[in-house]
């Protein structure tokens, strides 16, 4: 071996014998050539906290009166509102101070499927019933709003469901989140004993306000 062969090989021994002396020292995870080692990588990832909501849901999307309760002059027809869930997820400081949240419904006349006259809105009443409140009997259903046909059970009352009339609310919002409320109501369409025959449709719309 000449003089230039040899630095060679002595200063890739050196070099060599640093490397295997600097992993042996710095890293249990010592592998020797041809032999492998591994590396464990965790990560911990936090849930992602969505601020809670207020929500309405209903339990059906149409409803079919039945006539039930007629008389000589009036004609009744009755069937009962799905159940509707008022859901608060928030927590009570999440609601802005002073909210209050309400259920308010109306109706569109009734139109004849083959032409007839249509029947107004006023001629349909519900009469709101709670089903779960809660423990803080902070909720409550609306007033029974009876229809045009009607006495007034109280003043103003018998105007049916034109306008926006209440099913269900609370004037405490904060005090009632994270629950959840649930309500249905009867359902009575009043209308002249010589309403004429036939089908009719109308569209009750529920909307929710806090």
């Amino acid at each position: 071996m000449n003089t230039s062969s040899r630095r060679r090989f002595f200063a890739v021994g050196a070099a060599g014998a640093l490397l295997a002396g600097s992993v042996a020292a710095g890293s249990p995870a010592f592998a020797a050539p041809g032999d492998s080692a591994d590396v464990s990588v965790t990560v911990d990832i936090e849930e992602i906290k969505e601020p809670g909501v207020l929500a309405m849901s209903i339990a059906g999307d149409s409803v079919t009166l039945a006539e039930d309760g007629s008389t000589l002059l009036v004609r009744q027809f009755v069937g009962t509102l799905p159940t509707v869930t008022v859901t608060d997820t928030r927590t009570p400081d999440e609601v802005p101070a002073g909210a209050a949240w309400a259920v308010l419904g109306s109706a569109t006349d009734f139109v004849g499927g083959a032409g007839q006259a249509p029947i107004g809105a006023g001629h349909l009443g519900w009469k709101p019933k709670l089903i779960d409140g809660g423990d803080s009997g902070l909720v409550s259903e609306g007033e029974e709003v009876v229809t045009v046909v009607d006495e007034p059970t109280q003043p103003g009352n018998n105007v049916g469901l034109v306008d926006q009339e209440l099913l269900v609310s609370t004037f405490d919002s904060g005090a009632v989140a994270g629950g959840a409320y649930t309500v249905n109501a009867d359902l009575f369409l009043r209308t002249p004993a010589d309403v004429a025959a036939g089908a009719y449709t109308s569209t009750l719309t529920l909307s929710l306000f806090e």
